[in-house]
């Protein structure tokens, strides 16, 4: 039977593939991937690949249809079933299979769906994932061969790999967990068993309608629901994940919300203390309090490309043992696998805490108080938006101005800083901008705007800064 696909072209992103289900991506899209990708493995020499999937109404079909694809590639196909994407990250790790799919929409709306890949260790992304649909229009696909299939249960070994790593005695915290109706339920109930402490877990039922908020913890307004749970039980700590549980939000025992970069302070200068001189890496989206207190805390900090696929990459190269993304991505490679997972980063944080003589607010107020505005996006243009980057870079180099062009253009002078860079997903351009002062705020978004002007922008709209942070 000949074989050749083609995708609707917005599905085919810089980290993952995925569509809104029924509209921009079907069954025989999850087929075609698994045509294409087990070719790819076939190809490189590979035959095993483990598959996993989220609790979305779509995914025990599209995580069908991909299995079929697979095996149509020859490939022997080791299904994890339904639950985080960490754990099928681990499972492929532990069982040593040449690649993975996860089929997971992460922190979409109920109708999307997508799959996220894995090739020996390390991300599929970027011109691997272009190639992935040039390949399904060309038909060039390995022949037709009868693969196989079969579920392990990866649970238990992962829950108990988990414990292993806590490391805060056991002193009894109060602890609350929402899971936003995510894939993590069932994994989270059982962990939670497992740590000492009292723990409540909200919207631990797996739903994919995600009837009780949105599970994207970046966002203020999903977190209400835990920053009340802890104020009325007087809890240490709330942790929520995204859909997938590769991403974390924390709020202290005040209810305030402890944003990607400030968790990174307390995990960083806690791994420096057995990695001393190690490089920490965050993305150019994250506060210069975090590089500064990284450098503070006697480590090496390094600003990288916004993008978990990218910081993975990175962090195999450096040896770095901690990254972490101002979307709450945190990846450990001191004492876990390099991937990221926002079980274990939990699991991590709150072995800090329970460690501390203070409460996790201290950590948070002791830290220098910044103004910064939130992440602005804003519609620019595909084809447009990467040479506004490179304009404002020419502009900037010219006037001698201090930029880091590491992710877009990321601009140093004495009130802070601001940010300027082109999103690899979506047709925007994201900007931000930090000061120690609201004038110096106001003059750092005051620089931005002229360098958009004189690209023909218009200036974003600055309204919704946060203050102390």
């Amino acid at each position: 039977m000949t074989f050749s696909h083609r995708f609707d072209p917005t599905v085919l992103r810089e980290y993952d593939i995925r569509g809104i289900v029924g509209r921009t991506l079907h069954e025989a899209d999850a087929f075609a991937i698994g045509r294409v990708f087990g070719s790819i493995v076939a190809r490189a020499g590979g035959s095993t690949i483990a598959t996993g999937y989220d609790g979305r109404l779509s995914s025990v079909a599209m995580e069908a249809a991909l299995v079929a694809g697979l095996r149509a590639s020859g490939m022997a196909v080791v299904r994890v079933g339904r639950g985080p994407t960490p754990m099928l990250y681990y499972a492929a790790t532990k069982l040593a299979t040449d690649g993975a799919i996860m089929v997971t929409g992460s922190h979409n709306p109920p109708d999307y769906n997508g799959f996220k890949m894995m090739i020996g260790r390390k991300p599929f992304f970027g011109l691997q994932i272009r190639e992935l649909g040039a390949l399904a229009a060309a038909g060039d696909v390995v022949d037709e061969a009868a693969g196989s299939d079969r579920s392990f249960d990866i649970a238990d070994d992962y829950i108990a790999r988990l414990l292993q790593d806590w490391d805060g005695g056991s002193r009894a915290l109060k602890v609350v967990w929402d899971n936003g109706n995510g894939s993590a339920g069932d994994v989270l109930g059982r962990l939670v068993a497992g740590l000492p402490g009292e723990h409540t877990v909200l919207n631990g039922e797996i739903d994919g309608t995600f009837p009780a908020h949105h599970p994207d913890p970046t966002v203020p307004a999903n977190l209400v629901q835990l920053i009340d749970a802890v104020a009325a039980q007087k809890a240490d700590i709330g942790i929520a994940f995204d859909g997938d549980a590769d991403r974390i939000g924390i709020v202290d025992d005040t209810g305030a919300i402890m944003f990607g970069d400030q968790l990174m302070v307390l995990l960083a200068r806690d791994v420096l203390k057995s990695h001393p001189g190690a490089t920490i890496i965050a993305d150019v989206k994250a506060s210069q309090v975090l590089f500064d207190e990284i450098a503070a805390a006697g480590g090496a900090p390094l600003m990288w490309k916004t993008g978990h696929s990218l910081i993975k990459a990175k962090m195999a190269e450096t040896g770095s043992p901690l990254a972490g993304e101002m979307s709450g991505h945190i990846f450990f490679a001191d004492r876990w696998y390099g991937f990221d997972d926002a079980l274990y980063a939990a699991v991590r944080a709150l072995g800090i805490v329970a460690r501390m003589t203070g409460r996790l607010s201290d950590v948070r107020k002791a830290l220098p108080q910044v103004i910064n505005t939130p992440e602005l996006r804003f519609d620019c243009d595909d084809t447009r938006k990467f040479a506004v980057i490179e304009e404002v870079a020419e502009r900037l180099l010219g006037e001698k101005a201090n930029v880091s062009e590491t992710d877009g253009v990321r601009v140093l002078t004495d009130d802070g800083w601001w940010l300027l860079r082109a999103s690899n997903t979506q047709a925007v351009l994201v900007a931000r901008a930090e000061a120690s002062s609201e004038a110096g705020l106001e003059r750092l978004k005051a620089a931005l705007v002229v360098q958009l002007a004189a690209s023909g922008l218009a200036a974003p709209d600055f309204s919704g800064t946060n203050a102390g942070h």
